[in-house]
């Protein structure tokens, strides 16, 4: 009766073995894979990534106030005075609160 037990215990070892040996190599196949095509990518990205340092940056050069319907501006360096007087800058609207 042990050997009853033992032939399906036996099978069921097996399959499981197999299934464990069969999923490690489809992660590792996977695994290479998605590192090849991330080299790939790494690869072509630079070419995009010089384009993107090439453009001009944005940043925060002054501050504009509203104080009692009349603007004030507020610069941090001391070489934007002559522009800011000459009137020498773009004015856009980015978004407001009566939307």
């Amino acid at each position: 009766m042990a050997i009853d037990l033992l032939i399906p215990f036996a099978i069921l070892l097996i399959l499981v073995i197999y299934l464990i040996y069969s999923r490690n190599k489809f992660e590792k196949n996977i695994i290479n894979l998605y590192e090849n095509k991330f080299e790939e990518w790494k690869k072509y990205s630079k070419n995009s990534e010089d384009t993107i340092n090439n453009i001009d940056k944005k940043e925060i050069i002054a501050l504009v106030f509203k104080e009692n319907y009349k603007f004030s501006i507020e610069y941090f360096d001391k070489t934007l005075e002559n522009s800011l007087k000459r009137a020498k800058f773009e004015i856009k609207q980015i978004g407001g609160k009566y939307e």
